[in-house]
């Protein structure tokens, strides 16, 4: 079963490493955990109005914390690294 287009970007991450690889033209988006290499790129065509070269995934297995003293679990999560021609951009809020 395919998951709709609209659901399978869920946020663009936004940390320090991913805002410095914007200026290659490299965006990074958490993505639904089925989703596949060519549902992000259709998602990111229909919604950005832009066409991938490439688009890479990436799944962060969960971790075990200890904050003060109390235990508990990062939830794991799937990235999707979207790489763009030069001259394209993809405006995020």
């Amino acid at each position: 079963m395919k998951p709709h287009l609209a659901s399978v970007l869920l946020r663009p991450r936004i940390t320090e490493k991913a805002t410095r690889s914007v200026e290659s033209s490299v965006y990074v988006f958490e993505i639904a955990p089925k989703a596949n290499k060519k549902d992000v790129a259709q998602a990111v065509k229909e919604q950005y109005k832009v066409t991938p070269v490439k688009v890479t995934t990436v799944t962060t297995p969960a971790k075990r914390t200890v904050v003060r003293g109390k235990r508990g679990t990062k939830a794991s999560f799937k990235k999707a690294y979207i790489y763009l021609k030069k001259g394209d951009k993809i405006e995020i809020v």
